[in-house]
Order: C-alpha cells, then structure tokens, then sequence
C-alpha cells in the first residue's frame, strides 16, 4: 500500500490568533517534480442541466458557482487548497485507512476541495456538499500523474470559515466530522477524529460494525475503527510552534511553521517536496477581506507568499498558470499518463533557476533570498495595514494585487 504524502494543514482560532483572525495554512506534499500552478476562476451561472468535467468524471454542475483562486496540480481539474469569494478555505490530505483505496475513476479528494469552494458559502455548507458528493460518486482514481501504477487514497479535510472549521475524514463512501471554534488544530496524512464526532455518516457505525471492526460495547472512536495499526497516534508537528505563539499567532507565524523543514512540517525527502503552500487570514469581522497568501512555487523555505484578495475584475496571472494541451494531454487520453508534458509555467521556471543559483553561489543566492523575504515582509505589512485600518477598502487598491507581486517577484529574478 503507497504511503500517503506528508502534507500538514493547521487553524488557529482566538484566544491562540491575534486580533480577532482566524489563520489557515497548508504545505502541500506531492511528487517532487509536479507543477503546482495558482488559478483564479470568476463566479458563475451555468445552464440548467449542465455538466461539469472533474479529472476522471463528468457530474452535474449547479445553477452558480463561488468566485474561487486554487492552488492545484496542474494535470488535474481539482485542488490541493484554496479558498473563494466568501471566506471559506479547503485543503485536503491523502490518508490511507483499513478500506482500501478504490482505483475505479470517480472523484478525487482534490476535485472535493474545489467542488467545496465552489458550491458552499459557509464551512459547512462546503461540507455538505462534499459528503453528498461522495455519497452519490464516491472517490477515486490515481493522484498522481504516473502511467506505470494508480496511487490511490481515502481523503481527509480542514474545511474553515471566519467562525468555524470542520475537520472531515472519509474512508469510501462514509465520513465523520468534528466542528472547532478555538484553539489550534493540525490534520495531517493520518487520521486524527477521535470520540468527540459533531456529524457522521448515517450508516458510519451499521457499517463498521458489519465489518466486525468495532462491536459498539465501547466508545465509539473513528481513528482506531479506521486506521491500520496505531498510525493515528501522532500527528502534528507544528502544532505546539503555534501554541507557544500563545495569543499571537499571525500570517507571519504560520509562514514560519509552514517554512520549518525541522520538524518535518517543510516536506523535503527522496519522493515527496512541498510543492506548494498557502496561508490565509479571516477576520471574525465581515467588513474586514480574507487575505490568502499563495507561492506557486516548491519549498515555501525557498518561495514568498504572495497576497491575493478577492474583488470585482481581480486581474488574472498567466505567469502562474502552467500550459494548457487541451484534449491532447496525455491526463486527459485513455490509457493515461502515457508521458509527461513540461507543465512549468513562468515564475516556476524563474524559480528553478534560483535554486541552482541558491545551490552553486551561496552569497549571491543568500543576498537574493534577503531581497525576496523583503518583498514578502512588505507584502505582510501592507495587508496588516488593510486589516486594522478603519476606512472601507478601495477595490481598486487590490485588484492588481497578486499580478503586481507575481511581477516584482519575476524582476528580482531576471
């Protein structure tokens, strides 16, 4: 059975976040050399009885979709994290549970998460949506872009808005879910809900006892039902680096976590990179924007977060957004995954060369690294600004926002 990748995705709710923020983060841990591209895609009305490509299948789409901005595979049509025009963000893991894993095409996690956003103003309206569509499709297929073996998982995901997250597991069809509102919480590639479950399956505990794993004379305890061995136990580093942030987890302080390659959070091994990271800070104020931090680039040790905030015509990014081939990619031709296509885009191939030079000239490397973390530090501290200030923010202001820094990121560079 493949190994799950080691991706890390964390919350931080008052009293542990400062001023009143709600602040998400994921690295994502996927093969090294796949492309992770940022895309923005605008909210929408769609015709009744349309339809809507996902990676492997074709469902039925709704009446509109969210404005959402993703950070995905670019070989895939869902997305490891993102978050959309109402302040909910999604990230999902790959976990590995006693069920396996189908190979049968039907939806990935990853197709849920953008499904999610697409489909759910709240947190758990996304949920909903996410549990009805793997009870009437199911999930999955390959997640990774490999024609010479299908890697094939059960999902998990941190699921937030401004006043509530939901951590959701799932294994096939059947899925449990627990609601926080404080604190700090981590999931990872392993299962992690306990006994304290705020909404299941229906048929979650018939079905566990069918299999005769669990006989419902004790508590009843999802990580133990659903884990092969006692992988549950430990999950998170990371997690007590924000809680010795005490009341002053920020942007800043998850960005450090996400950078931290210490205490395994930063993935950096033989088979699996972070290919990409994100962070995002929700106010607990609607009159306040959600502020989402995207690199689109590997190694958030290595990348800078760049701000994206959502408002009306948000100029697009194409230096983010890998190349299309149409019905001629080869994830998109049956049998699949027949070859690989160079999928880089423009800042990633800008940012290859900064590694080499990171890796062949230290002094010029490191004085290019103090330059990018200056940028970034300026990017941070002109959110902040938008974040405490009392005047209603000018669209305007933010509308070339993610372009602008792309940009500047792009000319340091070159």
């Amino acid at each position: 059975m493949a190994a799950a990748p080691p991706s890390y995705c964390f919350v931080a709710f008052p009293p542990c976040s400062k001023d009143g923020l709600v602040v998400f983060g994921k690295n994502s841990a996927r093969p090294r050399d796949e492309v992770q591209e940022v895309v923005y895609f605008a909210a929408a009305a769609h015709d009744p009885g349309s339809k809507v490509e996902c990676t492997y299948i074709e469902i039925e789409q709704v009446p509109k979709t969210h404005a959402v901005v993703l950070s995905k595979p670019s070989w895939l049509w869902g997305a490891e994290m993102g978050a959309n025009e109402h302040g909910v963000c999604v990230a999902n893991e790959a976990v590995v549970t006693r069920e396996p894993a189908s190979e049968s095409e039907a939806l990935l996690g990853m197709d849920l998460v953008r499904l999610g956003l697409e489909r759910g103003a709240t947190a758990k309206e996304a949920l909903d949506v996410i549990v009805a569509l793997l009870e009437e499709h199911g999930q999955g297929g390959n997640y990774f872009e490999d024609g010479s073996s299908c890697h094939t998982f059960q999902s998990a995901f941190l699921i937030v808005d401004r006043s509530e997250a939901w951590i959701l597991e799932t294994s096939g069809k059947y899925w449990a879910a627990e609601k926080i509102t404080e604190g700090v919480k981590c999931i990872c590639n392993q299962l992690s809900l306990t006994t304290k479950l705020d909404a299941e399956h229906p048929e979650l505990r018939n079905y566990v006892r069918s299999q005769g794993w669990w006989n419902g004379d004790s508590d009843f305890n999802f990580s133990e039902v659903f884990s092969i061995a006692d992988d549950h136990l430990a999950c998170c580093s990371g997690r007590e680096s924000l809680e010795k942030q005490g009341g002053d987890v920020s942007a800043q302080a998850m960005i450090d976590v996400l950078r931290d390659k210490d205490s395994g959070v930063c993935v950096d091994s033989e088979s699996f990179l972070t290919t990409a990271s994100i962070v995002s800070v929700l106010p607990q104020d609607p009159s306040f924007p959600c502020v989402h931090y995207f690199t689109g680039t590997p190694d958030p040790s290595r990348s800078i977060f760049k701000p994206f905030i959502f408002v009306d015509d948000v100029k697009l990014v194409p230096k983010v957004v890998s190349p299309s081939f149409g019905n001629d990619d080869p994830a998109k031709k049956i049998p699949r995954f027949q070859e690989k296509p160079d999928r880089r885009h423009e800042l990633y191939k800008a940012h290859e060369w900064a590694r080499s030079l990171l890796e062949n000239d230290q002094d010029k490397g490191q004085k290019l690294m103090r330059i990018m973390l200056d940028l970034e530090k300026q990017g941070l501290e002109a959110m902040e600004d938008i974040l405490t200030r009392t005047e209603v923010l000018d669209p305007a202001e933010v509308v070339d926002l993610f372009y602008d820094c792309v940009d500047t990121e792009l000319k340091f560079f070159k």
